[in-house]
């Protein structure tokens, strides 16, 4: 056909909308770098015309997702108002279930937590543990004074490996009965929240990575050593879980122990530092904080339990040294926290069984590392399904 036939087409009604939708979102993900910004401003920032910043912030903030928050005064010039996401546009839900505690977090799209709870996991039965994160997630809602249809997403942090296919958690051998099948679809109909589970490790990495040590890092290794051992394996921002979401699954790496072969997870966990305690003159109701606390206070036995636990660390780092390359192994969970005693028989041991030597740094959040990955991991599809609901139809 020769040029001059060629007919333009008028621009569909689907097409425009698209074009809208994707310049909203632009500048809501622009506005929450930025934390709050000028029309001008972010002109500039994202190349698109005064006119169609203004149109999308009209259409931004008709849907509750974005507010004034100020104004800005240049020294020439007509002052400017500041606009910032509405952080009360959505919440999401994060639940971090360990052997010994329990914590719920609600937050904001912000992040910012509006009500928590640490609850101590005395359950020791799959249906008493079902029923007592239902009951302090709820609680956790009701204390936020969230709508709890306000509550569109949650991650549920957890030992072991969902699987997907069979809807049921695999390998969290110090929850008894956390395997069975059905349990987590339970607490998704108690709740009515859509929710995620994920390992605890991997999201520790993620806390770690978006509010801690590991941030900027290309690729780092989040060992948890509580009550079992894990590891979450971050790299370029993004976790690293394996063909069936079993990397990082360490615990099960062979280990030769004194009388019998073991898994590693009997050797590097806080379990095996009591035992190492008591088998060097330690005695009474023991705990893990316990020997660590004694150690300080130069307790011989807590010493040489302590040394022993890091000589044994230094394998795991060692290991994930070769396989990963990382450019920093990170120590957390339980036994992570006392990483004032443990790096230096760490340091020395790994300098006897390997050329690679990575940084190893403390966990900087402590407890808190699982709740954190997943609030972190939930607010990512919280402000997505947000933004849909409240843009569907303009």
């Amino acid at each position: 056909m020769p040029a001059s036939d060629v007919v333009e087409q008028p621009e569909q009604p689907w097409s425009r909308r698209r074009l809208r939708s994707t310049n909203e979102r632009l500048l809501l993900d622009r506005l929450r770098a930025l934390g709050a910004a000028s029309r001008a401003q972010l002109a500039r920032e994202t190349g698109l015309s005064k006119p169609t910043v203004s149109s999308a912030l009209a259409s931004l903030a008709a849907a509750g997702l974005v507010h004034e928050v100020g104004t800005q005064a240049p020294e020439r010039g007509r002052t400017a108002v500041l606009y910032a996401p509405d952080p009360a546009a959505g919440y999401a839900l994060g639940v971090d279930i360990g052997r010994g505690w329990l914590r719920v977090a609600v937050v904001d799209l912000d992040g910012t937590v509006v009500a928590r709870a640490d609850i101590r996991n005395r359950a020791r039965a799959s249906a008493a543990l079902t029923d007592l994160v239902v009951s302090t997630a709820r609680q956790v809602i009701a204390n936020s004074g969230v709508d709890p249809a306000e509550v569109v997403h949650g991650v549920l942090g957890t030992p072991g490996v969902y699987d997907e296919r069979q809807r049921r958690v695999r390998y969290a051998m110090h929850l008894p009965g956390w395997g069975r099948a059905g349990l987590v679809d339970g607490i998704r109909t108690e709740l009515g929240v859509p929710l995620e589970v994920h390992n605890d490790a991997n999201l520790a990495a993620l806390g770690e990575y978006t509010y801690g040590v590991g941030a900027g890092s290309r690729l780092f290794a989040y060992i948890l050593i509580g009550t079992g051992l894990g590891m979450g394996v971050v790299s370029e921002g993004r976790l690293f879980t394996g063909a069936r979401g079993l990397a990082g699954e360490i615990g099960f790496l062979p280990w030769h122990g004194r009388q019998k072969p073991e898994r590693l997870e009997d050797a590097v966990s806080g379990v095996a530092v009591v035992e190492s305690a008591r088998r060097f003159g330690m005695h009474g109701q023991l705990t893990a904080k316990a020997v660590f606390d004694a150690a300080r206070q130069g307790h011989p036995g807590a010493v040489r339990a302590v040394e022993l636990e890091g000589e044994r660390i230094a394998h795991t780092v060692a290991a994930a040294a070769a396989v990963l390359d990382p450019d920093l192994v990170v120590l957390g969970g339980g036994v992570g926290h006392s990483v004032d005693l443990l790096l230096r028989p760490v340091r020395e041991r790994l300098r006897t069984l390997t050329p690679l030597r990575p940084r190893i740094a403390p966990s900087r959040l402590g407890e808190d590392a699982v709740l954190l990955g997943a609030v972190a991991t939930a607010l990512d599809t919280a402000r997505d399904l947000v933004f849909e609901r409240r843009t569907a139809g303009t």
